[in-house]
């Protein structure tokens, strides 16, 4: 239907679109020029003017586009519309019973879903088109297809848009010129809310002596134009989504198999964490019925990171998806904490989970000798003998430890039991004692409710939570000899704390482990909800009573026919389980809540930051191992973070897992990496780092101040910088020490120059935001300021990999301001002019 337009690329906006440097291999970026010529892949010639086409057929074309795209979005408000009355008639439609409440709330939660998704489509519906050869095609088979965010059928059920996710719409992402898959042009449509603002073509029919086509099919890369402009364009503070632009590379990683657990190794600016929640959003669509009652859970670095990437899920249509951050994993807790290296370092390793055990166990207790406890007008004795065996009982059960408690219990109050009946028989009769088991069992029942009794074996076997094991455990010396011989006095040392208020990230996964330890005893509140239930149930049939009482006596001696009552109808148990609304959560809702919830998968981003106490409490979320883990361990930062995947999973998964490497940098321009390159050496020689794609013509530079005027220098840097060139985002990133002096330096000498930059979670969007190198990990800005390299290097272990971590941030520009002596690996910069 749409006009055949003859191969090109198309341009509108400004600043004009890059040229492509097919010697180098690389994108160049662009020169500002009001108007520009430049090839496409296939060498042809396309001419704008301040971003505006000239061609008629170039018109023609997005003129068509727009009457389809009109179409579409017809069908999207239709969509809309029905699926507003839906869930209109399912609120009104209930008959009050449980059952018909659950049944409502169910219906509202899925068409609340389905808004969503429509409302994430709205924006960018439809951004491609596939033409494919008449050859390669069967005669019921379309040779145009549309591609966007959701599949969009008509009336007639006719599929007018093909969801990005289909199978059908593969080759859009893979079809090259040298493998084609039928497809003869790929076409990049831009628009802006529901209008058309351009087109980029790809002509996939070789020629065979175009020396263009020869580069297209080495370069690897689809979408070239798309992929420029998304690259070149200005970050705002939130991530988006590349569901336009995903490469070869991606497409396979993100459509790859559900079960088993894939690793994805990607340097800076290879999209990982995009592939990632990409990948999230595809198999919510192709195993939606498997997922969707146990939902995907995506965990984050920090709380800076996961608000970063908080809309790219939603503009891809799927809500059901819970993005965490370790240290937010156990309900009712919220780890900001920051904490020495050292001490983090340390609460990660694996062998503080049996340090947990033996805190655990050292909890059940037995007397040195007896203790003494008054009962009535006399005493009873816990003996040690007798605490032993009952312990040997309790831990036979092999229930957790406030679970096993009631085992515990039950066989201290039998031998106190047994101890009072003896002396009590022989008291009274003065022979043998000839007290039955219906004695035995009322002297349990008195003992069990004697507060002095229970006070005195809750000493010996106390109900605990994880946060009171901890926090006694870490405030005595005494307790972390006992739990933890294997450590040493200095180590120990780093665990003391007292008055705990707060918890750090790295308290969270031995809260767990004390948790999954410790269990909860819910029988006393089963037994209140069950008695709450039974006095429900009492009324109601009294109310049923009164009603039944109410009957006419005259009916019956009438012999006219009996009128019904509610009580011939309903029986107590309904009448009272229809006061019981049970309130419907979502399923991200539910697992929030829920410490022993298990997702049908999980992403981890940043995952080389993950210490193996944190694999061992996310192994506990996902039983079935289906993970998608993705991270670059040349950024490892955490001290007990892993440099070795096999290092971390193995212990969990042998060999069932799988690795694949990206290796393409689309983010970081290429003289950024020449100088990241040489820090990734100092890291480990044997890391490659990704190819990038892009040069901007921008060297990154350095400038020595001298030390009383780091602040004033770092104003007038950032300012310059802040205001020419592209703009965009500029993120000045320095060492956890240096960011509260440093901060409330630039403040003073320009108030709201560094908006909430010592903030645990700054806001993103501001135009200048001030980061330590680990709040910045896994973000990207147009332009960054890294200040005293070498005080970054020397804050940890691992400073090289921060320093890493901060020079491959931008996308456009790099800039170092230092007082000290740069780090030789650094030579690359170039002196400020």
């Amino acid at each position: 239907m749409s006009a055949r337009v003859p191969t090109s690329t198309v341009f509108r906006g400004s600043p004009p679109p890059a040229r492509l440097d097919w010697t180098a291999h690389r994108y160049r970026a662009p020169t500002g020029r009001s108007g520009v010529t430049f090839p496409d892949i296939n060498g042809r010639i396309a001419v704008t003017q301040g971003g505006i086409p000239i061609n008629d057929n170039i018109r023609a074309a997005i003129a068509d586009e727009q009457r389809y795209l009109t179409v579409l979005y017809q069908r999207l408000d239709d969509f809309w519309a029905e699926t507003k009355d839906s869930m209109a008639r399912a609120l009104r439609e209930t008959d009050g019973t449980p059952q018909g409440l659950s049944e409502r709330d169910v219906a509202t939660a899925k068409y609340a879903d389905r808004l969503a998704a429509l409302g994430a489509a709205e924006y960018g519906l439809c951004f491609g088109r596939l033409d494919f050869d008449p050859a390669s095609r069967s005669a019921a088979e379309s040779l145009e297809l549309y591609i966007g965010r959701m599949g969009v059928y008509s009336k007639d059920y006719e599929s007018l848009l093909i969801d990005w996710r289909a199978p059908a719409a593969r080759p859009f992402y893979l079809a090259t010129a040298v493998a084609p898959d039928g497809v003869q042009r790929r076409r990049h449509i831009r628009s802006s809310r529901r209008r058309v603002t351009g087109i980029d073509d790809e002509s996939l029919v070789l020629t065979g002596t175009s020396a263009a086509d020869a580069v297209s099919a080495r370069a690897g890369l689809t979408g070239e134009s798309a992929l420029l402009a998304a690259l070149d364009a200005n970050r705002t503070g939130r991530m988006n989504d590349i569901v336009e632009t995903i490469q070869a590379e991606q497409d396979r990683i993100i459509r790859a198999n559900l079960n088993g657990a894939l690793v994805v190794q990607g340097g800076p600016g290879t999209g990982k964490t995009a592939v990632a929640l990409h990948r999230a959003a595809y198999l919510l669509y192709t195993h939606r019925e498997r997922l969707a009652n146990s939902g995907v859970l995506v965990v984050g670095p920090n709380t800076t990171f996961l608000r970063y990437i908080g809309q790219v899920l939603p503009s891809l249509g799927e809500t059901a998806v819970s993005l965490s951050t370790i240290g937010n994993l156990f309900p009712g807790v919220r780890a900001e904490l920051i904490e020495a290296g050292p001490v983090a370092g340390l609460k990660g390793q694996l062998l503080m989970a049996g340090v947990v055990q033996t805190a655990v166990r050292n909890r059940q207790r037995v007397p040195a000798g007896y203790i003494e406890v008054p009962f009535e007008r006399d005493s009873l004795r816990l003996l040690k003998d007798d605490a032993l065996t009952a312990r040997k009982r309790a831990r036979s059960s092999r229930q957790p430890h406030n679970k096993a408690r009631a085992t515990f219990f039950a066989e201290m109050i039998n031998f106190l039991a047994q101890q009072y009946a003896a002396r009590m028989g022989a008291n009274v009769v003065g022979g043998p004692n000839l007290l039955d088991e219906s004695d035995l069992g009322e002297i349990r029942t008195e003992l069990r409710g004697d507060s002095q009794i229970l006070a005195a074996l809750d000493e010996l076997w106390p109900r605990l939570t994880p946060q009171q094991l901890l926090s006694d455990l870490y405030a005595s010396d005494a307790a972390l000899a006992a739990a933890a011989p294997k450590l040493s006095a200095a180590e120990r040392t780093l665990l003391r704390r007292t008055g705990i208020t707060a918890w750090s990230p790295a308290d969270v996964p031995l809260l767990d482990e004390a948790a999954e330890l410790l269990g909860v005893d819910d029988s006393a509140a089963k037994a209140r909800a069950q008695r709450q239930r039974d006095d429900e149930v009492d009324y109601a049939q009294g109310v049923l009573d009164i009603i039944e009482g109410s009957r006419s006596a005259d009916f019956e001696d009438d012999g006219e026919e009996e009128m019904l009552v509610a009580s011939d109808l309903i029986g107590a148990d309904l009448l009272a389980g229809r006061q019981d609304a049970e309130i419907q959560t979502t399923t991200v809702e539910r697992a929030a809540a829920d410490r022993e919830w298990t997702y049908g998968h999980l992403i981890v981003d940043e995952a080389q930051e993950l210490s193996p106490m944190a694999w061992r409490m996310l192994m506990r979320r996902n039983p079935t191992r289906s993970m998608t883990v993705v991270g670059d361990v040349a950024q490892t930062s955490d001290p007990a973070g892993t440099t070795s995947w096999a290092q971390a999973l193995e212990p969990y998964l042998g060999d069932r897992w799988h690795l694949e490497n990206l290796t393409v940098n689309y983010r970081t321009p290429a003289e950024i990496m020449d100088v990241a390159n040489q820090v990734l050496a100092a890291i480990d020689p044997q890391l490659i780092a990704p190819q990038s794609v892009r040069e901007t013509g921008s060297a990154p530079w350095k400038l020595r101040v001298e030390a009383g005027f780091l602040a004033e220098s770092l104003v007038r840097q950032a300012t310059a910088m802040a205001a020419g060139g592209k703009k965009g985002t500029l993120a000045i990133l320095v060492g956890h020490e240096q960011i509260s002096g440093l901060a409330a330096a630039v403040e003073s000498l320009h108030p709201g120059f560094a908006p909430a930059s010592t903030n645990a979670d700054p806001d993103l969007e501001k135009p200048i935001v001030m980061l330590t190198t680990l709040q910045a990990k896994g973000l990207e800005f147009d332009n960054v300021i890294v200040v005293e390299p070498a005080a970054i290097v020397r804050e940890s272990d691992r400073g090289i990999n921060d320093l890493y971590v901060a020079i491959t941030r931008p996308t456009q520009q790099l800039g170092v301001i230092h007082t000290e002596d740069l780090p030789t690996m650094l030579d690359g910069l170039v002196d400020y002019a």
